[in-house]
C-alpha cells in the first residue's frame, strides 16, 4: 500500500522549521502566505507603542508616566495575544494582507494627526531636522527590519544561540578553557605596545565600533565559505538511516522513510538563494554568539590586566600626554577600554575562524553547529518527499503502517 501523508504532518513540520529558525525551508515560502502573518505581532506592537509619542506632551500633565505605562502594558498584552494566534501559522487572504498593510501604512499619517489634535503640535521622531518625514522614515525602517528578521527567522536564531550559550554553562567554561590560552598567546604582548595606546587615546568610539563590525563581517564570510562545503557534503548523504536519525523528535518521526526512498538515498533538491542565506544566518548567529562569549572573557581579562600593570604614569609615558578619561568611567583611561575592546574583537574573530579550520577546535566547537545545519537539510529532504505524497482534498488517506 503506497504511503500517503496527511496535511497535518506537513503543517506541523512547517511549524517545526519556524521554531528552528529556518522558515525558508517551507515549500512555496512567500510574503503573503508565510511572512506577513508572522510579522503581525511586531507590526501591531509598533503601531500601538507609537501612541507613546502622545504621552510626553504638555497636555498629559503629571499623569503622563501613568499614561505611558498604560500604553506599554496594552501594547505588550496585544503583542502576546497576537503572537499566540500567529504560532499556528495562519494564512492570510489577499484582502486581509491588503488591509493589514494599509493599516500600517496609515500610521505615519495617523500619529502626527493625533498629536496635532491632542496638543496642537507635532514632535517627529527625528526632530525638526527631518520634520514630518521622520514618521515615514521610522515606520518604513521598522517594517523593513521586521520583514528581514521574520523572513529569515533571525529572532529565533538569536534566541536559540543565546539560550545555548547561557544554559550550557559547562560547555561555555570548557570553551573558554580551550580558547583563551591560545588567544592570549597571540595578543597579550601587543597589549603593551606604546604606539597602539597612542592611537587608541583619541580614536573615537564610532571608529572602534566599525573595527568590531569589520571583524564580525570577516567571521560571517568565513562561515559562508565553510557552509558551501558542508551543504555539498550533506546532500551526498541522504540515505534512509541518516534521514531516520534526523527526523527523530520531529513531526516526521513516524514517516516510513524507506518507502519514500525505495531506491536508496533521496534526491537532493538544490537550495534557493533565500534558503542558503537562512542557513548562513543559522551558522553565523551561533558562531557570533559563541565568539561573543570569548570576546567578553577577553575584554574582562585585558581590563583587569591593564588595571594591575599599567599605572597612570606608564600610560602617560606611552601616550606622550595625559590620557583621555573614559566618559562613563572617568577613573579609567579611554585608551585602556578601547584597547581591551579591540583585542576582544580580534580574539573573537580569531577563535571563530580557528574553530572552523583547526581539526581539534572544529570537533569541539564547530561540529555541534554543523549538526544542526545537517539536520535541517535532512528533514527538509524528507519534508519535500512527504509533501509530494499529500493527498488532494477529499481523497482517501492511507494509514501509516
Amino acid at each position: 500500500m503506497p504511503f500517503t501523508a496527511s496535511q497535518a504532518v506537513v503543517r506541523q513540520t512547517e511549524r517545526w522549521f519556524v521554531r528552528r529558525g529556518t522558515p525558508t525551508m517551507i515549500e512555496g515560502y512567500g510574503f503573503v502566505d508565510h511572512v506577513l502573518p508572522r510579522m503581525l505581532p511586531s507590526l501591531t506592537f509598533v503601531a500601538l507603542a507609537s501612541l507613546a509619542w502622545l504621552v510626553p506632551l504638555g497636555s498629559a500633565g503629571s499623569g503622563r508616566w501613568i499614561l505611558l505605562g498604560g500604553v506599554t502594558v496594552v501594547a505588550v498584552i496585544v503583542w502576546g495575544v497576537v503572537s499566540l494566534f500567529v504560532r499556528r501559522l495562519p494564512r492570510f487572504s489577499r484582502t486581509t494582507a491588503v488591509l493589514v498593510l494599509a493599516a500600517y501604512a496609515a500610521m505615519p499619517v495617523a500619529v502626527p494627526l493625533m498629536q496635532l489634535a491632542v496638543d496642537g503640535a507635532v514632535t517627529p521622531p527625528g526632530g525638526r531636522a527631518v520634520g514630518l518625514l521622520g514618521f515615514v522614515i521610522f515606520f518604513v525602517a521598522v517594517f523593513v527590519a521586521t520583514l528581514l528578521a521574520t523572513t529569515y527567522g533571525l529572532g529565533t536564531l538569536v534566541r536559540r544561540a543565546v539560550r545555548h550559550s547561557v544554559f550550557d554553562l559547562r560547555n561555555s567554561v570548557h570553551l573558554l578553557g580551550r580558547a583563551l590560552p591560545a588567544l592570549l598567546f597571540v595578543t597579550i604582548f601587543l597589549f603593551f605596545t606604546g604606539e597602539l595606546w597612542q592611537a587608541m587615546n583619541r580614536l573615537p568610539w564610532w571608529r572602534v565600533s566599525l573595527v568590531v563590525v569589520l571583524f564580525g563581517a570577516i567571521t560571517v564570510l568565513a562561515a559562508a565559505a565553510r557552509l558551501r562545503d558542508e551543504i555539498g557534503r550533506v546532500e551526498q548523504d541522504l540515505s534512509p538511516p541518516t534521514l531516520l536519525a534526523a527526523c527523530e523528535g520531529t513531526p516526521l518521526a513516524g514517516v516510513p522513510v524507506e518507502r519514500l526512498a525505495p531506491d536508496g538515498p533521496l534526491q537532493a533538491m538544490p537550495l534557493t538563494g533565500r534558503q542558503s542565506r537562512n542557513l548562513l544566518l543559522m551558522l553565523a548567529t551561533r558562531q557570533l554568539v559563541q565568539a561573543a562569549v570569548v570576546g567578553l572573557a577577553l575584554f574582562a581579562f585585558f581590563l583587569a590586566l591593564g588595571l594591575l600593570m599599567v599605572t597612570p604614569e606608564t600610560a602617560q609615558q606611552w601616550i606622550g600626554e595625559k590620557p583621555v578619561s573614559a566618559a562613563l568611567l572617568p577613573m579609567l583611561p579611554a585608551a585602556m577600554l578601547r584597547n581591551a575592546t579591540l583585542f576582544a574583537a580580534f580574539g573573537s574573530m580569531y577563535f571563530a575562524v580557528t574553530s572552523m579550520t583547526d581539526a581539534d577546535h572544529r570537533q569541539q566547537f564547530f561540529a555541534p553547529i554543523i549538526d544542526e545545519v545537517e539536520r535541517a537539510l535532512a528533514v527538509h529532504a524528507v519534508y519535500l518527499a512527504v509533501r509530494e505524497t499529500e493527498p488532494a482534498p477529499g481523497s482517501t488517506r492511507h494509514p501509516v503502517p
